[in-house]
């Protein structure tokens, strides 16, 4: 068994916005004369879709909305959070992500990208950093019916690959996803995939209690380490070596 895929999260792992998108979820709810803790949209909204989260944030404050309404007020945020990035002098791309990215294109590694944000977003940000064509594949929240946790994305993400690399066979054990959220990391196992859980929004010692195992950044994410522990985990669970 051997390495053959990375499959990224985008929100907290390529772009440090959570903190945006927290902001203009209050701001949302502010709108619709609700209120929500700090830590209550943390729960509900950390690692989920747009639609997920709001739709549980909402039932949470005891307001029901129609899938119509629901659309609104995603596509509300949406207008909001490209705003909210047009203010910014540059974008909050976490340190050492492309040249990350560069050590698995050098190894022949495929990569995709598996999140809850809207498509809209996500290549946005993409096309900005130059970096949309290093994903061949991406699953957005338009793509989805069941967020994060459920393995929807990332079972979409191993397809979609198969149908680029078509003699790749590529199986989900064959995967390493790298998450940031405990929905996540729990998306990814729950699809057969080895996850590595980067520390960006979750401590390090929390992160090492779900994931596979954790770094605290992306410089710690060293291609041999990565094949190596990816080995060590395959052969603990039992998988047959090819």
């Amino acid at each position: 068994m051997s390495l053959k895929a990375v499959l990224f999260d985008f929100n907290g792992v390529i772009i440090n916005d959570e903190p945006i998108h927290e902001q203009l979820i209050e701001e949302l709810l502010l709108a619709e004369n609700l209120r929500s803790k700090r830590e209550e949209i943390r729960k509900f909204c950390l690692g989920r879709s747009d639609r997920a989260c709001l739709t549980d944030l909402l039932t949470y404050c005891g307001r029901t909305v129609t899938n119509s309404y629901l659309d609104q007020l995603i596509e509300r945020k949406s207008l909001a959070y490209k705003q909210r990035l047009e203010q910014l002098e540059q974008l909050p791309i976490y340190p050492g992500l492309e040249e990350f990215i560069q050590h698995l294109q050098a190894a022949d590694l495929k990569l995709a990208l598996v999140t809850g944000a809207i498509r809209p977003e996500v290549e946005l940000i993409l096309n900005k950093i130059g970096l949309m064509e290093v994903f061949p594949v991406i699953v957005t929240g338009d793509d989805i019916i069941l967020s994060k946790p459920e393995p929807e994305g990332y079972l979409l993400a191993v397809q979609g690959l198969n149908q680029v690399y078509p003699q790749l066979n590529l199986q989900p054990s064959d995967c390493l996803a790298l998450e940031d959220t405990f929905v996540g990391i729990i998306a990814a196992q729950r699809a057969d995939i080895q996850v590595v859980g980067i520390a960006h929004t979750y401590p390090l010692h929390l992160l090492q209690r779900w994931a596979n195992w954790a770094v605290d950044r992306f410089g710690d994410l060293e291609l041999d380490r990565i094949q190596k522990n990816f080995l060590q985990e395959s052969l603990q669970s039992g998988v047959p070596l090819c």
